[in-house]
């Protein structure tokens, strides 16, 4: 009986000792967090945590990924924590990611935390030759990397060999070229200098806008088999699904953009596509690599298609109270112009009604001034006498009424002068009104990622430029020739960057040692003496049918 109360009491001490937390160590692009978390908590209650952290609100692009028996895996939101098949020993460590690329960085990522976390996360994609960059363009995206460092470029300060210590090329891009380090950072420093002026985010988004045209910038491959049982890739990414062959990863043999697929499914090792055009039958492929499937990808392609849908119906909602504001603005800049207007007439009435008083007042005094006279008059016969009274009491009547007269018009002016300070009310009322939707426009706009869509999310331009309803100054074609004006500028600026990486290409070209180039540096020179870009490659591939492509696809 003792033996069985002990047993009892030692169990339930044991439930009590056991913990109700675990550590956590979060590791970011540049730092690490330790966290307190409690068993129960979901992969959403650590996220939404982190996130708060570290003051994130554009959270859709992220996700907290952990490594398991050398492979990689994402933390589910709907799942507890310690119910993944994480370490066991603490703290248990979970990598804080972007887990999907904006199409359009600019239009799109609207956090400069946002922004700062992507750079550094593309940045060391790119020096860790996950995504491919021909030489020119790692001078260039180092000179940004250099900038939003160091600063504006100062020749007192940056001396000879102050980027020494620095990584900033691909190990491939210095192989390839009989350069020491210090023509290297001769010709980063020529492309440096000609950044001053730039802020760290403005250089952080300059390198960004010109990653994101590199071939396999936000693609994310997986290896399938068609039903012939060939050996391919697939790219996922923010324009659609691409199939590669695995030796070239540049160039897609065949593309499918979103807007062309109605579902995709899942079951065991096989992916069911669905095309839009419910005319076309679907198309499979397997993976190889179960282990993978369940850990990563079992619902991660369809979770894209659905983040895409989404999208779309946000995007035509912001469309569509864009356009309210826009006519809220207009409806308020209306009543605004009638408000100056009728305050102007209200004004002008009311200085004639109080002129208008001022004269009635003068003509009363004179009145009662005759009245004065009359009566100090010797009247000598009683005819004259009543005669007199007679006109004594008309001017008395006259100076009352003329008093009367005198009274309403001064009211008359105080109405006008209150009815005046009313619109003016009003006025100020419609231009506080116009503030706010001129606000509230530049807020919607900057939020369209705020709804900004995820990495692999089709980029809808609504997010970058921030609206500004000026109607007294700016018409609809003033607005088109600064748009005109920017599209200009843009396309010298692009001319002028191609022109710069083409001179330096030309430059360094002679340095090359040929028999060290890889296979990707080969399919890039290719590409690019075809004319060849990533998007033109793409769009290229589309112009044949839905059901053309999916019949090739089963045939390769």
């Amino acid at each position: 009986m003792a033996g069985a109360i002990a047993s009892r009491m030692s169990f339930s001490s044991l439930k009590r000792k056991q913990p109700k937390t675990f550590t956590v160590r979060i590791a970011t692009m540049d730092a690490e967090m330790e966290f307190s978390c409690e068993v129960k908590w979901k992969g959403k209650d650590l996220f939404d945590l982190v996130c708060r952290t570290l003051g994130l609100r554009e959270t859709w692009f992220f996700g907290l990924q952990y490594t398991i028996k050398d492979t990689v895996a994402w933390l589910k939101m709907d799942k507890k924590v310690l119910d993944h098949d994480v370490p066991t020993e603490e703290p248990v460590t979970f990598h804080f990611l972007a887990k999907f690329y904006p199409e359009n960085a600019e239009e799109e990522l609207v956090q400069e935390i946002t922004q700062h976390l992507f750079f550094l996360q593309v940045k060391k994609q790119i020096l860790d030759e996950k995504i491919y960059c021909p030489p020119e363009a790692s001078v260039l995206l180092a000179s940004y990397a250099v900038q939003a460092k160091y600063g504006d470029y100062d020749p007192n300060v940056h001396k000879r060999g102050f980027l020494a210590q620095e990584e900033l090329l691909p190990k491939r891009v210095i192989n390839l070229y009989q350069m020491t380090p210090e023509m290297w950072e001769e010709r980063i420093t020529a492309w440096y200098a000609e950044h001053r002026g730039r802020a760290r985010d403005e250089a952080e988004m300059e390198y960004l806008k010109i990653a994101q045209d590199l071939e396999m910038y936000g693609v994310n491959y997986f290896a399938i088999r068609n039903k012939k049982g060939t050996e391919l890739l697939l790219g996922v990414d923010a324009l659609g699904l691409h199939i590669y062959d695995p030796d070239n990863r540049l160039t897609p043999k065949i593309s499918f953009p979103w807007n062309e697929i109605r579902n995709i499914s899942y079951s065991d090792k096989e992916f069911t596509i669905k095309p839009l055009d419910k005319k076309i039958d679907v198309f499979k492929f397997n993976s190889s690599k179960l282990r993978v499937n369940k850990l990563m990808e079992r619902q991660r392609l369809a979770r894209e298609k659905q983040m895409r849908e989404e999208a779309e119906r946000t995007r035509d909602e912001l469309e569509r109270r864009l356009m309210q504001l826009k006519e809220e603005a207009t409806m308020a800049n209306e009543a605004l112009m009638r408000s100056e207007e009728t305050a102007d007439l209200l004004a002008e009435k009311a200085q004639i009604t109080e002129e208008e008083a001022k004269l009635l007042a003068q003509k009363a005094a004179e009145a009662e001034q005759e009245m004065q006279r009359i009566k100090a008059t010797a009247i000598r016969t009683e005819e004259e006498k009543r005669l007199m009274e007679q006109k004594v009491l008309e001017a008395e009547m006259l100076a009352l009424k003329m008093a009367e007269e005198s009274e309403r018009r001064a009211k008359e002016a105080d109405q006008l002068k209150q009815d005046l300070q009313e619109a003016r009310e009003s006025e100020r009322r419609a231009k506080q009104k116009l503030l706010e939707i001129t606000s509230k426009s530049s807020y919607t706009s900057m939020n369209s990622s705020t709804t900004a869509l995820p990495t692999d999310l089709p980029s809808f331009n609504l997010i970058n430029e921030s609206l500004s309803f000026d109607f007294k100054d700016t018409d609809m074609k003033r607005l088109s020739m600064e748009i005109e004006k920017e599209k200009v500028e843009y396309m010298e600026k692009s001319k002028h960057l191609q022109e710069q990486l083409n001179e330096l290409k030309t430059e360094i070209e002679a340095l090359k040692l040929k028999e060290r180039e890889t296979a990707l540096d080969i399919l890039h020179n290719e590409n690019a003496s075809r004319g060849n870009s990533k998007h033109n490659t793409i769009k290229k591939l589309t112009l044949q049918s839905t059901k053309s492509r999916v019949a090739f696809f089963e045939e390769l």
